[in-house]
């Protein structure tokens, strides 16, 4: 049952919530890895670190930077995670049509991230016994063309 098909349409952008987190997670992702946003960090660490003295290095001092890196690892966290899994589930979208387009490729690979371990163990072997055997077979016809008499 190989073979590319037509996509249904995307519907309609709405407004809902998870496409809005989706789209702002986005952009904060983004952001967050930018050399910018780094320096930024490098410059408030900086601040803090000079105003020390200032504020004689005491708990409220120290509970500032304390309470804001906890507050943006909380919640980078949750912003990471849901920026992978978008980019995971793409990447599986994109596996799945190139092996809908493969006539040889056996369909039930598209879903391998939904089947049971112990049947995820046992197509790896398999694959892994393919692969094998195309590398011993590679190595059989390099050793051929080595014994053929040079042109």
């Amino acid at each position: 049952m190989s073979g590319s098909t037509e996509l249904p349409p995307c519907p309609e952008d709405s407004p809902s919530m998870a496409s809005r987190f989706a789209n702002i997670s986005n952009k904060i992702s983004t952001a967050a890895g930018n050399y910018k946003t780094f320096l930024l960090a490098f410059v408030i660490i900086v601040v803090w670190a000079v105003s020390g003295p200032i504020f004689g290095f005491s708990d409220t001092w120290q509970l500032v930077i304390n309470t804001g890196t906890t507050i943006v690892t909380f919640l980078m966290v949750f912003l990471i995670q849901n920026t992978q899994n978008r980019d995971a589930a793409a990447v599986h979208l994109k596996l799945d049509e190139l092996i809908s387009a493969l006539e040889a490729a056996d369909d039930r690979v598209m879903a391998a991230e939904s089947i049971p371990e112990s049947q995820m163990t046992e197509w790896q072997k398999h694959y892994t016994e393919l692969s094998e055997s195309q590398d011993s077979i590679e190595e059989d016809v390099k050793e051929l063309r080595e014994s053929l008499p040079k042109r």
